[in-house]
């Protein structure tokens, strides 16, 4: 399969918790995973993708600000002739919020998929292997020989 997964954490949240547990989920199924901490900047993550020629960028947020951090980062990754696919969960609003209205902004902001904060990791992992057209075949080949 070896797909690579650029992970991390947007703007100035510090959450480390979720990522860590992605990270050792998606290495676990059989990704190739860089995780580049928290409190990334997009160029982080963009740089990311241009170094480990990234397939799709997981970006996580706890701390309720994460449409003003991922403003423009479409535009940034269109900029940089980069394709890949992009998504992005955890708390992203702050205050009570309909989750159905969030998900439905940060997919007009362009991101591919948008997980709540109860989200499991299998979910994300299902998800990346039907957006990679990953056959469980595939999958289970890379855990073996990895």
């Amino acid at each position: 399969m070896s797909a690579t997964i650029i992970l991390g954490v947007i703007g100035s949240d510090a959450h480390a918790v979720g990522i860590t547990i992605l990270d050792q989920a998606l290495s676990t199924a059989g990704f190739d995973v860089v995780n580049i901490g928290v409190q990334s900047s997009q160029e982080d993550f963009i740089s990311a993708v241009e170094a480990h020629e990234g397939d799709a960028v997981l970006i996580s947020s706890l701390y309720g600000h994460a449409e003003q951090d991922c403003r423009g980062f479409h535009e940034a990754i269109e900029a940089a002739g980069l394709d890949l696919i992009t998504y992005i969960g955890g708390n992203l609003a702050v205050g009570q919020d309909d989750f159905e209205q969030t998900r439905a902004r940060f997919r007009a902001m362009g991101f591919d998929r948008v997980f709540d904060s109860e989200t499991e990791p299998m979910e994300a992992i299902a998800a990346l292997k039907a957006d990679m057209n990953i056959t469980e075949s595939e999958a289970e080949r890379t855990r073996l020989t990895s």
